[in-house]
């Protein structure tokens, strides 16, 4: 009889901290669009998905990932389709213009009037004021000793209409500001196979705009400006409506967005290094069939965003210390079929966010010393998480519904207190991410003074012994005991 009353008293103080949680969620106020279901609720997700449907669309999607990290050159591994990459111009053979103090065109307007297809302007050093310059003939224009296009506060600086245009080893600073009009160090309107690399771009309102353009490449570029305000700055590379651009190699920072695309297809954004912007650092909506591979994402105002897209491929990026009561590592919103691999976010509010997104796969990637590993809204479905590495996050996964429609299996969690008797390198007890107190957390963020206290220990010692409020689906039933190596490129 003795020996019962210990663990009658175990189980009624595990019933009053439950009963003290359930009156803490019920009195907190709950912030939009947010829904915590109880016992007895009618769920508001569809049923969890057939294993067997989840890893077959992580497969495809792992194949696709696999064909891009195999090929020299990305835009050739889509399904289906087979475009080229950005063409190259032809053996210069044209007549060579020379601009600069002292040689027969002092200013490059007037070298632009008389060039015609094929040719090259040379700029000699200087500091160039002309006002808004057009390129309008499938020319060279390349600087020596950088010399400076001012836009002088007030205009664009230079305007390409042709096709097979190179724009090499120019400073260009100063672009005009307007609520209306999008003035830019460089804009390229309907032209096919222009390259635009080797440049410092330096204080513009836009830094490189492409609109309705097609077979391009951007390249080696550094731009730089020194925004305080989303409502007063642009884009460092916008793309809007284009298709087989490649954006490589390119350093941006203090922008609104680093980088942003609208209707683009077939892009391949490729190691750049987008940092300290005042929102995204890399923004990107209805753009389908694109790959994201090698670039550093860090610091920027609200991380990255991905939305509205399908076919998307992000490998072997790093989303870097994105911190502030809305940020992310990555954002994805109503995406589709698309595959997440290899990827480090380190440092992040919330590493992961996915809202109405379908049919991704995560594997290989490293989410470590996050506040939130990964936040998953019960609109997304028929998502596969899989050789992850879950370390030392404050919350590993974090829903909005007892309902789990997305699979976990065979991650690696620093948190896991399981065991392995079998030896086989899996534990042999299920593992539960989802913490009772991250949905106190997410319902009264003050509660976060609490995180290290005993307290909380307590709730989550009840709420493993008696699960009420965390999702009982949403399990991993083959934890790793060790880290999983490889896809690291970072390290």
């Amino acid at each position: 009889m003795s020996r019962d009353r210990p663990r009658r008293a175990r189980t009624v103080a595990a019933m009053i901290v439950v009963g003290i949680a359930l009156l803490l969620l019920a009195l907190a106020p709950r912030p939009e669009g947010t829904t915590i279901e109880l016992p007895g609720s009618e769920a508001t997700a569809s049923e969890a998905p057939a294993a067997e449907a989840t890893a077959s669309a992580g497969a495809a999607a792992a194949t696709r990932a696999t064909t891009v990290q195999d090929t020299a050159d990305p835009h050739q591994a889509h399904e289906g389709h087979a475009p080229v990459a950005p063409s190259r111009p032809e053996a210069f053979t044209g007549t060579e213009h020379i601009v600069g103090p002292g040689e027969r065109h002092e200013r490059i307007s007037d070298a632009l009037e008389v060039a015609d297809a094929g040719d090259r302007i040379r700029v000699r050093a200087g500091h160039y004021r002309e006002g808004p310059l057009t390129i309008d003939r499938s020319i060279e224009l390349i600087g020596e000793g950088w010399p400076v296009l001012d836009g002088e506060g007030e205009h664009s600086i230079l305007t390409v209409t042709a096709d097979h245009v190179r724009i090499q080893g120019f400073i260009l600073r100063d672009s005009g500001f307007s609520h209306i009009r999008d003035h830019a160090a460089i804009t390229v309107e309907e032209s096919h196979g222009c390259r635009i690399e080797h440049n410092r771009l330096e204080n513009n309102f836009f830094g490189i705009y492409l609109a309705r353009a097609h077979d391009c490449l951007v390249r080696h570029n550094d731009i730089r400006s020194s925004a305080t305000r989303e409502a007063t700055s642009g884009n460092g590379i916008h793309l809007w409506d284009v298709d087989r651009v490649q954006v490589e190699d390119n350093h941006i920072t203090g922008h609104r967005d680093g980088i942003y695309l609208e209707f683009a297809r077939n892009a391949v954004i490729r190691s750049n290094r987008s940092e300290a912007n005042l929102r995204y650092g890399l923004h990107f909506m209805f753009s389908d069939e694109s790959f994201y591979v090698n670039n550093v994402f860090a610091r920027n105002g609200a991380g990255v965003a991905v939305m509205y897209s399908r076919d998307v491929v992000m490998s072997r990026n790093q989303f870097l210390d994105n911190w502030g009561s809305s940020a992310y590592g990555l954002l994805v919103k109503e995406v589709q079929d698309s595959l997440i691999e290899g990827n480090l976010f380190r440092g992040n509010t919330i590493a992961i966010h996915s809202e109405g997104s379908d049919r991704l796969t995560f594997r290989l990637n490293r989410l470590e010393r996050n506040g939130w590993a990964v936040k998953i809204l019960a609109n997304s479905q028929d998502n596969y998480f899989t050789a992850n590495n879950f370390i030392d996050n404050t919350f590993d996964v974090i829903t909005n519904s007892r309902q789990n429609p997305n699979t976990f299996d065979a991650n690696y969690w620093s948190q896991y207190r399981g065991y392995d008797l079998e030896g086989d390198g899996t534990g042999d007890l299920a593992h539960r991410p989802v913490r009772l107190f991250s949905f106190i957390v997410e319902t009264k963020p003050v509660a976060l003074i609490l995180l290290r206290s005993f307290f909380v220990d307590i709730l989550e010692v009840a709420e493993r012994v008696l699960p009420i409020l965390t999702p009982e689906t949403l399990t991993d039933e083959n934890p790793l005991m060790t880290e999983v190596p490889g896809g690291e490129p970072w390290a």
